[in-house]
């Protein structure tokens, strides 16, 4: 007899290019793979994605349009399951269509007889109580449900999703591997990764960064590189954080280029001494490479994520002390030994749970 093959859907926020989203599903693609190999059983994905052709090529998998209905149904109802997450899906806060979107796709999947699977999901903000029922209903079919933080759990409690066990774990990207350990490149001077988005429409967040980093090049010697996380957006956001610098054309302050596969960009953020980030995967990115972190808080995915390491945001968008920030990365530029020995154990927990969710979804399907 042969390994059994077994088809799994994926439904997130895939094929948008948004780095952070892309690491969710590379590393959910690896965990699955590896368990597959662990258990005996070949795991064949198949991927909903914005950009089906995109993802195929990037990822050596199959994909199908996640807005084309027939496409969608053909994916699933060829499937022998289906995996939502993991993200920050179910969510109204980007808008009132994007919790129906992906609770509709689960719906489906049950409807059409499939098993159903939550990875390690950040669940909320959800403003709009009337999805709270849904949400627990379509929930409570599910074979197995996980969250990424103990505040999506009692989130769903208060939903009303009472009885059905949710495993807490890490974010997916806890576990993304490098592709290769690459050598170390003799550095004149120590690396600050930058991860900078767009949230307040008069840019001010961005200032108080800017003051930030101006401060800390004057106190030391160091190179600053921002790491564009959602392309094109992150990059015009990077630009006009170095333009409030007054630091345009400097030797030492740059933009990485050209970054799209999630394991290149975890590369780049692995030879950073310091990772100062909006983006939450940035920050995850650093902690899984023992990189210190400091996050600027705009939603409470941060707080969340930083709490699990004992951290607390360096600031947030509405208020960020520029002077205490700069004397605070300055204390973890010059002890980043004594900060990685600290949080080791931590970190290298949350590299391991993180493969959880693979290991009870290969085995369900068994």
């Amino acid at each position: 007899m042969g390994t059994p093959l077994k088809r799994i859907v994926l439904s997130g926020y895939y094929g948008f290019k948004n780095s952070g989203d892309e690491a969710v599903l590379q590393s959910i693609l690896l965990a699955l793979e590896s368990e597959g190999k662990r258990q005996g059983v070949t795991i064949e994905p198949i991927v909903l994605s914005i950009d089906p052709a995109w993802t195929e090529r990037m990822y050596g998998v199959r994909a199908a349009h996640r807005m084309k209905p027939g496409a969608v149904w053909q994916a699933i109802r060829s499937s022998d399951g289906l995996i939502s997450g993991g993200g920050s899906l179910l969510q109204d806060a980007t808008g009132s269509k994007t919790i129906p979107y992906y609770l509709a796709i689960l719906k489906l999947a049950q409807w059409l007889r499939k098993p159903t699977y939550i990875y390690s999901q950040g669940i909320g903000p959800v403003n709009r109580r009337q999805f709270d029922s849904w949400i627990a209903g379509v929930f409570r079919e599910c074979r197995y449900v996980s969250v990424r933080d103990a505040e999506s759990a009692q989130l769903l409690k208060k939903m009303g999703l009472q009885g059905v066990p949710v495993e807490v774990v890490p974010d997916p990207v806890m576990g993304l591997p490098l592709r290769s350990e690459s050598e170390d490149s003799k550095k004149s001077r120590p690396v600050v990764g930058v991860s900078v988005r767009y949230w307040k429409e008069d840019r001010s967040d961005l200032q108080r960064v800017a003051a930030w980093l101006q401060e800390l090049e004057r106190s030391r010697d160091v190179e600053i590189r921002f790491l564009p996380f959602h392309l094109p957006s992150d990059r015009t956001a990077s630009e006009e954080t170095i333009r409030f610098m007054g630091a345009e054309g400097k030797e030492n302050v740059g933009i990485a280029e050209d970054v799209h596969h999630p394991q290149d960009m975890l590369a780049e953020v692995s030879r950073c001494d310091l990772m100062i980030g909006m983006r939450l995967h940035s920050l995850i990115y650093a902690a899984s490479q023992y990189v210190p972190v400091m996050g600027i808080s705009y939603d409470p995915k941060i707080d969340q994520f930083l709490q699990r390491l004992g951290l607390k945001p360096a600031g947030t968008t509405e208020t960020l002390d520029s002077s205490a920030a700069a004397r605070e990365s300055i204390r973890l530029l010059q002890n980043r030994e004594q900060w990685v020995e600290e949080k080791r154990s931590f970190i290298d927990s949350l590299k391991q749970e993180a493969h959880q969710p693979a290991k009870q979804i290969v085995a369900s399907l068994l």
